[in-house]
C-alpha cells in the first residue's frame, strides 16, 4: 500500500513528493508577511497608462488570493510582479504627463 494510506500524518503534493505533517498549528512557524503591494497598485491606477495598471492590480489581487490559500512562494512571486508592473506603470504615466505638458506649452497658436 501507499505510505500516505498507512500513515495519516504523511501528505503528498501534486508533484508526487511526500512530506510529513508535523503536528498542530501551534508548532508550525508563522506564515511570511503578505507583500501584495495593493496600495501601490491602486495608486498606479491613477496614472494614464490604463492597460498596464489594470494588469498590476490583477497581479496584486492574485497575490493576495495565493497567500490566503497557503501558497506563500506563489504569493511572493505574484507580489513581486505586481511591484514591477506598477512601478513601470508609474514611470510610463509620468512620461506621458511630461510629454503632453511639453507639447502643450511649446506649441504656438497663430
Amino acid at each position: 500500500m501507499a505510505l500516505g494510506v498507512l500513515n495519516p500524518q504523511v501528505k503528498s503534493s501534486l508533484s508526487g513528493t511526500t512530506f510529513f505533517d508535523h503536528g498542530s498549528i501551534e508548532e508550525q512557524e508563522p506564515p511570511p508577511p503578505l507583500r501584495s503591494y495593493l496600495c501601490l497598485t491602486i495608486f498606479a491606477c491613477f496614472c494614464p497608462a490604463y492597460p498596464i495598471n489594470i494588469v498590476a492590480l490583477v497581479f496584486s489581487v492574485m497575490s493576495r488570493n495565493s497567500y490566503y490559500h497557503g501558497d506563500y512562494d506563489g504569493s511572493r512571486q505574484l507580489g513581486r510582479n505586481a511591484l514591477y508592473v506598477s512601478v513601470a506603470c508609474i514611470i510610463i504615466g509620468l512620461l506621458i504627463i511630461a510629454i503632453s505638458c511639453i507639447v502643450h506649452f511649446t506649441t504656438t497658436e497663430f
